[in-house]
């Protein structure tokens, strides 16, 4: 039911995992492979603690018309990144900025994953403001996107999780939601 783009960051995806645990939940972690590359330890630590681990691109490329060739490279540069810290291929995709090629599909065997609710994480540093965008719009099966790369998501992200937990909701990672 909820995921995080972008990282792993050195420490705040660290708090976001720390609050993951406390709280028993696995989340899906969408990296790019540039992030991944710095900071394998927190990649296999996500792994090892059961959490799903997807590709958001070596960079962060959007995916235009004019660059399917260097966004597909990107692609699979990430997966090989992936797959030597956790030793599993990745089957997840979660395209930047929601721009996808259905063709990836077959040719890479990947699944694109996109989101049902966006509280547009990384343009505010107000915790309270995006807390209350995640609890009011989630619902049955959501898929929430946020962001491992800044301080005020992790802590929103905690707080909203604790709130929507004591309405009665439970978190999943998006494999669970999609084939389940």
């Amino acid at each position: 039911m909820t995921s995080a783009d972008d990282g792993p960051h050195p420490s705040y995806t660290a708090q976001l995992l720390d609050g993951l645990k406390e709280r028993g939940i696995h989340a899906t972690f969408f990296v790019t492979g540039e992030h991944a590359e710095l900071h394998p330890d927190i990649i296999g630590r996500m792994f090892e603690e059961g959490h799903l681990i997807g590709n958001h691109t070596y960079s962060h490329i959007q995916l235009t018309r004019n660059n399917r060739e260097k966004f597909r490279d990107e692609l699979i540069k990430t997966n090989e990144i992936l797959k030597e810290i956790t030793g599993e291929e990745v089957q997840y995709v979660r395209p930047p900025y929601g721009s996808w090629d259905k063709s990836f599909e077959k040719e890479l065997n990947m699944f694109p994953v996109l989101w049902t609710v966006d509280p547009l994480d990384w343009s505010s540093r107000n915790v309270g403001r995006i807390t209350e965008k995640i609890v009011s719009k989630t619902g049955e099966n959501d898929i929430i996107l946020m962001h491992d790369y800044y301080d005020t998501s992790v802590t929103a992200a905690l707080k909203a999780i604790d709130e929507l937990l004591e309405e009665g909701y439970t978190f999943v990672t998006v494999e669970e939601i999609l084939f389940d």
